[in-house]
């Protein structure tokens, strides 16, 4: 392609586009409103560029396939949403244990169970965190353009490469269905998967050595090349032997987790808006952060002084970026299309106790910027006007 080009499209498009540039060749996936775009797109695209699509029996299978092709050395991905999601969780463990890079993109739509197929929801921001068992580290990232869904899906391999760990794209159906315009372009200074020193001997390798190195990342050959390893479901040693000492399950279990929070920097990504002066502060993801810029815009025409912060990173959750926001504020809002999941980690990193207001919807519409500005009507009752809004 060329350097860049200016495409008009959907979010689902755009995210498949983005695993494409990011060097992504292998998708094994099933149908499922309201991500399947993403299937029929790649089914036609990775063939053209040497890539292999594989359209699986359920949302297990995918799974496991994408896990298999990554362990064998090939960038891989998926595209479902709740439901499936909640087929995968048993299999994201076994990625989270062996640290198989893999992208699973949820385009997150109304449940439980089946629920609203077609319509939009963000219920989906707890099960990426907890959704598989045991204590483990994950990154969830959540564009709220099609811009987004390119750059965040760049992004989102990057990490898995990075840091050897599945990765969430949470998008959800407004944005996967949305069109406008966005600029594709070549990914520049993507991440290769870390191999082993070339001077070192084949045979028998220890893939989860990681404390041999300075980034507590062990290098991770393909299947099939000079190096013999074993990943292992069950709780293993460095050279992913089954390992049932105390010490050893101490240890790797901190690693799952350690190896995200201690790159909690390299890998959270905000953007604030008007925050220099916000006396009330925004905080959303998704769709719904663009009704709060809306909301933004609306109550600064009237004098009122309104700030966003957009997460673009839900896991590991903003903390830093959310308690400075809360910092100077008198009150936070969180629009979000669920009951509360990203305003009760707003609430934790709360320490002057202002009011944490959120404002949700689960019925399968989008949150209004009118319905925000209800919501900081209430709080400039308190002491300010919302001068004619």
């Amino acid at each position: 392609m060329n350097t860049w080009e200016i495409r008009f499209a959907m979010g689902n498009e755009a995210i498949a586009e983005g695993a494409l540039a990011a060097g992504a060749r292998f998708y094994a996936g099933y149908p499922i409103t309201p991500s399947s775009e993403i299937a029929e797109i790649a089914s036609r695209r990775l063939p053209q560029v040497g890539g292999v699509f594989i359209q699986m029996e359920d949302e297990i299978a995918s799974i496991a396939a994408i896990i298999g092709a990554s362990a064998a050395g090939k960038k891989s991905f998926t595209a479902t949403s709740g439901p499936g999601v909640s087929l995968m969780q048993e299999n994201l463990g076994v990625a989270v244990m062996s640290e198989i890079p893999c992208v699973i993109i949820d385009v997150q739509r109304s449940g439980p169970s089946t629920g609203l197929a077609t319509k939009p929801a963000q219920g989906d921001v707890m099960q990426a965190r907890w959704g598989t068992h045991g204590d483990h580290g994950i990154i969830a990232l959540a564009p709220s353009s099609v811009q987004e869904c390119y750059d965040l899906t760049i992004k989102a391999f990057d990490f898995s490469e990075k840091y050897r760990t599945p990765v969430y794209l949470m998008a959800d159906e407004v944005i996967g269905h949305m069109r406008e315009p966005y600029v594709l372009h070549e990914a520049a200074g993507l991440v290769s998967r870390k191999q082993p020193d070339p001077s070192e001997p084949g045979g028998d390798y220890k893939i989860f050595d990681f404390e041999r190195y300075d980034d507590h990342i062990a290098p991770m050959p393909p299947y099939g090349g000079k190096y013999i390893f074993r990943m292992n479901g069950s709780m293993h040693d460095e050279a992913g032997f089954g390992c049932g000492a105390s010490d050893n399950a101490d240890k790797f279990i901190r690693h799952y987790e350690d190896k995200i929070t201690k790159n909690r920097d390299d890998i959270v990504m905000t953007e604030s808006y008007n925050m220099e002066d916000a006396d009330y502060v925004l905080v959303s993801f998704g769709c719904s952060a663009r009704s709060a810029m809306a909301a933004m815009r609306l109550a600064r025409q009237e004098g009122e002084k309104v700030g966003v912060l957009k997460l673009m990173t839900l896991w590991p959750f903003p903390d830093k970026e959310v308690a400075a926001a809360l910092k100077k504020a008198k009150a936070a809002v969180v629009p979000e299309m669920n009951l509360g999941q990203v305003a009760s980690e707003v609430s934790r990193y709360n320490e002057r106790k202002i009011p944490v207001i959120g404002v949700n919807r689960v019925d399968g519409s989008m949150i209004t910027p009118y319905q925000i500005l209800d919501a900081l009507k209430g709080l400039y009752l308190k002491g300010l006007s919302l001068k004619g809004l």
